[in-house]
């Protein structure tokens, strides 16, 4: 485990809707599409066009800039009438989409732009509590599924809560595969084939306890909770007499109470191309500090796939003087032009990090 490095990106002032945003130098923050209820996680299709599972209008909605200025021109509904929709994936020629309570995938056959005829392909998750439902899709062609507690700090009855999954593309022969995460809402898959998860700690333990972690995913990991927090905090009522043991560590702690959600792993093409293979998190924000936290985007550096331990503000500027806020990052997604898209759920808007000029 590597504990956060407080430098920071080099940075710049973009003005958007009046408000001062810092973002890395020589890149420039502007509003990519508005209007949306709340825009949750986002994923492109074969064609390079984005979509968006947007939660309150129980949607999913298609994103695209007919004419390249960096402005969505047309929304289209593909599915409609959802439970609570938060992640989406293309696969196989099929759109999937977490619903609260399942997960569903639909085709577009007949080429109209419209996804019809979805079919259940995981039933009956467990409702409450954590609602975000999220999957990714794996080299191995696998779909990885995360379900949150039911609560702050518990013993679950059901076996798939605070756990990540692994299952066949058609839903079948399920196994959880890692236990003891509270509630991990970002899983991304990095350029090495190994996948990460954003995991979000307890609350009421103070404003910075326990810290917010990133963790490696594999077979048979245990990173603790209800136990034990962050890999070496024992719950102060529900320890028991194992408290921390065996406990896998994170790779990188982060600041308690940031709400960290989406995360993606950038490439190459990715902006000016000096973050090829860093991650970017989206943090959502504190509810429950007496000085509030969060409410922005951080990047993660990597090297050779191993986190260096430094996290530095990315972009900022959500949260303001007097302590409120007017955006809320909710996921992060690299286009196949480099720019980058950051959904805001608070504020029904997706924000385009972009080059200067471009």
């Amino acid at each position: 485990m590597v504990a956060a490095s407080p430098s920071a990106v080099t940075a710049a002032t973009s003005v958007v809707e009046g408000h001062e945003m810092t973002v890395p130098s020589g890149t420039k923050l502007s509003v990519y599409a508005e209007g949306l209820g709340a825009p949750r996680f986002m994923a492109v299709d074969h064609a390079g066009v984005p979509y968006v599972a947007d939660r309150a209008g129980g949607r999913v909605v298609r994103l695209e800039d007919v004419d390249g200025d960096g402005v969505v021109d047309q929304t289209d509904v593909v599915l409609d009438r959802l439970n609570a929709p938060h992640s989406i994936a293309f696969h196989d020629g099929y759109l999937y989409v977490t619903e609260t309570n399942q997960v569903i995938r639909a085709r577009d056959d007949d080429s109209d732009g419209s996804y019809d005829n979805p079919e259940v392909v995981i039933p009956d998750l467990p409702t409450g509590g954590h609602w975000s439902r999220t999957i990714v899709f794996g080299p191995d062609g696998k779909l990885y599924l995360s379900v949150g507690s039911s609560c702050n700090a518990c013993r679950e009855e059901e076996p798939i809560r605070a756990t990540v999954s692994r299952y066949d593309a058609d839903g079948s022969n399920g196994e959880i595969i890692s236990v003891g995460l509270r509630n991990a809402v970002g899983l991304a898959f990095d350029a090495h084939g190994q996948l990460w998860v954003t995991n979000n700690g307890r609350d009421l333990l103070g404003d910075d306890v326990p810290p917010e972690t990133l963790n490696l995913v594999a077979d048979g990991t245990d990173f603790g909770w209800p136990r034990c927090h962050s890999g070496d905090i024992p719950d102060p009522e529900l320890a028991g007499n194992t408290g921390c043991q065996d406990v896998d560590q994170p790779a990188v702690r982060m600041q308690a109470h940031s709400a960290p959600l989406g995360l993606t792993f950038l490439d190459a093409n990715a902006l000016d191309g000096s973050f090829d293979g860093d991650a970017l998190i989206a943090f959502h924000g504190s509810w429950n500090r007496s000085e509030p936290t969060g409410y922005k985007v951080v990047r993660v550096s990597f090297r050779d796939g191993v986190p260096t331990g430094e996290v530095t503000d990315f972009v900022t500027g959500f949260l303001l003087d007097d302590g409120e806020s007017w955006g809320r990052p909710v996921d992060v997604l690299q286009l196949p032009d480099g720019s980058v898209l950051i959904s805001d759920d608070s504020g029904g808007r997706i924000f385009r990090l972009s080059i200067s000029g471009r």
